[in-house]
């Protein structure tokens, strides 16, 4: 359990330092990503009723893991560590190119911080279940993002 706790905080420190456009409030909001309880400013929101644009270069590793959990779900994949390697791959690389800014940035964030608590968790534990919580995770962050 500690070990999660180092690796969550380690990974929430690398997203308020790669991103440094975060208020004091919403870095808050981020270290206590564990409790899990979600207010209406947690929640993401459309842009006026639009997707937000993620920048390309971000949206590259993006949509590098989201092939990697389709592939991995079309082949029937069972090396969950491998799968678990390459999302967290693409997790630092993109929290260290963190280029976006403003409210889409932000909203962006609501995503990815319990997207990579996520990935952490699977890499630990392996099972189907949070495979499937990954793929779901994709499903949402295409509702809000483009």
């Amino acid at each position: 359990m500690l070990k999660i706790k180092i690796a969550l905080l380690s990974t929430v420190v690398l997203l308020l330092f790669s991103c440094n456009t975060k208020s004091k409030e919403e870095k808050t909001t981020e270290i206590n990503t564990e409790e899990h309880q979600h207010s209406e400013s947690e929640t993401i929101q459309l842009n006026n009723g639009e997707k937000w644009k993620v920048d390309d270069n971000m949206m590259l590793h993006i949509r590098n893991m989201e092939k990697d959990v389709v592939h991995f779900d079309q082949e029937k994949g069972t090396n969950y560590s491998l799968l678990a390697n390459k999302l967290k791959t693409n997790i630092d690389i993109l929290t260290s190119n963190c280029t976006m800014k403003g409210q889409a940035h932000d909203e962006l964030h609501k995503w990815l911080v319990p997207y990579i608590e996520l990935v952490d968790s699977f890499s630990k534990e392996k099972s189907a279940n949070q495979f499937t919580e990954i793929q779901n995770s994709f499903k949402t962050f295409n509702q809000y993002f483009q």
